[in-house]
C-alpha cells in the first residue's frame, strides 16, 4: 500500500507541476520562470504541511525523485506545448482538480499516520491540496481560487472528511484513497462544468439594504 501512496504522490506532483507550467506559459514566462512556478505549485502545499507537522526536512528534500518528476514534466511541457494560448480553456482547471484530489488524500493520510485526529487530517489535506495553487496564483498576480466563490476548498474538505471517516470505519486503505479522491475530483469537476459556487459575502450589498 505504501508503494501505491508513493505512486499517487508522484502523480500528484506531476499534475500540479503541469498546472504550474501551463500557468507560466499563459503569462509568457521564460524557462526558468516555468520551472519556478511548476515547482512551487507541485511542492508548495506539501512543504507547508510538513513544516506544520514537524516532519523536516520536508519530503522533496528527503526524496529527490519529486524534483526529477517536476523537471521532466516541465521539459515535456516546453517541448510538447508550443502555444499556451491554444490550450483549451478548461485544461488548467482540470489539471488543477486532479492535483487537488490527489494531494488532499495524501495530506490527510500523512496526518493520520502520525496518529493525529480526523479534524487535523482534514486541515492537512486542505493545506496540501490548495497550498501550491495559492502560491502559483499569487505569483501570477491572481486571486487564489480558494478565495473565490467557486467550489474549490469545499471539494478538498469533503474529500478529506471522506478519507478520515473511511479510515475510522475500518475501510481498506486503498479503497478509502480511491473513493476519497473520486469524491474531491467529482465535486471540483462538477463545479467547473456547471459553474457551481458558494454565495459571496457582499458587504456593500448588505450595507445598501
Amino acid at each position: 500500500m505504501i508503494e501505491w501512496i508513493y505512486f499517487f504522490d508522484l502523480c500528484g506532483t506531476a499534475v500540479f507541476a503541469l498546472s504550474g507550467a501551463l500557468a507560466a506559459g499563459r503569462h509568457r514566462m521564460d524557462p526558468f520562470g516555468v520551472i519556478v512556478l511548476a515547482s512551487v505549485t507541485a511542492v508548495g502545499g506539501g512543504s507547508i504541511r510538513d513544516a506544520l507537522l514537524g516532519t523536516t526536512p520536508v519530503f522533496w528534500i528527503r526524496d529527490p525523485n519529486y524534483i526529477i518528476v517536476i523537471l521532466i514534466t516541465v521539459l515535456l511541457t516546453l517541448i510538447l506545448v508550443r502555444r499556451p494560448k491554444k490550450i483549451p480553456q478548461h485544461t488548467l482547471p482540470i489539471a488543477d482538480a486532479l492535483g487537488l484530489a490527489l494531494f488532499t488524500v495524501i495530506g490527510a493520510e500523512k496526518a493520520l499516520n502520525l496518529e493525529l485526529g480526523g479534524m487535523i487530517a482534514v486541515v492537512m489535506g486542505l493545506i496540501t491540496g490548495v497550498g501550491g495553487g495559492m502560491i502559483r496564483d499569487l505569483l501570477c498576480r491572481q486571486v487564489p481560487m480558494i478565495l473565490r466563490t467557486e467550489i474549490y476548498a469545499t471539494a478538498s474538505i469533503l474529500g478529506g472528511i471522506c478519507y478520515s471517516v473511511s479510515i475510522y470505519l475500518g475501510v481498506d486503505n486503498m479503497y478509502a484513497v480511491l473513493v476519497s479522491m473520486a469524491v474531491a475530483l467529482c465535486i471540483r469537476l462538477a463545479a467547473i462544468r456547471w459553474h457551481l459556487s458558494l454565495p459571496a459575502f457582499d458587504l456593500k450589498k448588505n450595507l445598501k439594504n
